[in-house]
């Protein structure tokens, strides 16, 4: 089933009262207990990557494995970056292969907040990608007089903002604070879920909760009920495969592989655990019906030069990569040339986009515009252009509508 839009996911959620899991990934370990277990539950799941992380891995490798598992995997899968900071970050994220979002500003001043992500938002939508928003804070863990954790309110989200920021900033989704804390629980969560009752009804779009470790089935019932259609999950995941990797060091003898073995066994029931709580299992079926399919398209153009000049061709490539791979909603750049004395055409570029909504806004991009027009175009004046999508999933059925039996 492959990768799906994030945008159509979430809604869907919201419109059948059930939330999706964003469980973070850090390794291939987390990779592949989140993938499993959807696929075992039948459910879509969100595969997160933060920004705040990245210390912890080479991102460029890591979002690599994570498209990749999103793309073959039998369920649907949308690949979320999380907490991104700048503009630059949205770009890398999508660049990288993530078709969500979500831009944090939540420590500006509102006006702040709002006009740096409605840049966010305009860029993202550019590339067909949606944005979650923060409003308010969900700080680390604190614990009131009477055990329960409740945190600042003052830094909780403002109702009365929520509207205003919504459609302001134009957000696809909002993250809220209304008690959740990052890190390990050690006392029960005071959720505000009037607060959360009144932000739903003034904004009427799909709400995150960050922070998702640790709340009663109960509370996470009334979060959906009440609008909550993605629950960010990985503090629980990761202590339990801490608590993998101290049984195995007990053990005699333990080298690496024994260290490392089972660490995702105990993750897969969890994440299969919160898939059940959350309603989300058994609907990937519906979810593949009614979400449309994310595709990356190949934008190939196919040239000859009017120059046998070595370095004025070197310079013009050169420079094309250079500029054209900083286009927002660009994946990959790639330049080749033909194999002996094969083919009309001598050259080309093989340059992949996000999805098709990235056509328009790369066509009308000045960096594009300026490349084109005052270094490729003169030198390339016998060219084809075209684009394509890039069909990750063949099967029987799609396969029956793209190749007819009499050219196949």
């Amino acid at each position: 089933m492959a990768m799906v839009s994030m945008r159509d996911l979430l809604f869907h959620a919201y419109n059948n009262h059930y939330a999706v899991g964003a469980f973070e990934i850090v390794s291939l370990d987390f990779l592949r207990a989140v993938i499993e277990a959807a696929e075992k539950c039948r459910s879509p799941v969100i595969l997160n990557v933060v920004e705040a992380h990245f210390a912890w891995f080479d991102v460029e490798l890591l979002m690599a494995a994570v498209v990749r598992a999103a793309k073959r995997a039998s369920v649907p899968v949308a690949v979320h970056m999380d907490h991104c900071t700048s503009l630059e970050s949205v770009r890398v994220a999508i660049s990288l292969g993530a078709n969500s979002v979500m831009f944090d500003n939540s420590h500006e001043h509102l006006p702040v907040n709002i006009e740096n992500t409605r840049q966010a938002v305009q860029l993202s939508h550019a590339c067909g990608v949606p944005v979650e928003g923060e409003l308010g804070h969900v700080a680390g863990i604190i614990v009131n007089n009477d055990n329960e954790i409740g945190g600042d309110q003052s830094l909780h989200t403002s109702s009365n903002e929520a509207g205003y920021y919504v459609e302001r900033s134009g957000v696809d989704f909002l993250a809220i604070a209304i008690g959740t804390v990052h890190g390990q629980a050690n006392a029960k969560p005071r959720l505000d879920f009037p607060r959360l009752a009144r932000i739903r009804d003034s904004v009427n779009i799909p709400l995150v909760i960050h922070g998702g470790s640790g709340l009663s089935d109960s509370q996470y019932h009334k979060l959906i009920d009440l609008g909550v259609a993605k629950i960010n999950y990985f503090t629980a995941l990761a202590d339990l495969a801490v608590k993998q990797v101290k049984s195995n060091l007990s053990q005699q003898d333990a080298g690496y592989r024994e260290m490392c073995a089972n660490i995702n066994q105990s993750m897969i029931a969890e994440v299969q655990r919160c898939m059940q709580v959350w309603r989300s299992a058994g609907r990937a079926a519906e979810v593949r019906i009614q979400c449309g399919a994310w595709q990356n398209v190949e934008h190939v153009i196919i040239y000859n030069t009017n120059t046998d000049n070595r370095e004025q061709i070197e310079e013009m490539l050169r420079k094309g990569r250079q500029q054209l791979s900083q286009i927002p909603g660009v994946v990959s750049v790639e330049i080749g040339k033909a194999v002996g004395d094969q083919g009309k055409y001598r050259y080309c570029w093989l340059i992949r986009f996000a999805n098709d909504k990235v056509i328009d806004s790369y066509k009308n991009h000045p960096d594009h515009v300026a490349y084109a027009d005052t270094s490729f175009r003169p030198l390339a004046g016998d060219r084809i252009t075209n684009d394509y999508a890039i069909l990750e999933d063949l099967g029987a059925s799609l396969l029956s509508r793209i190749v007819s039996p009499k050219t196949a």
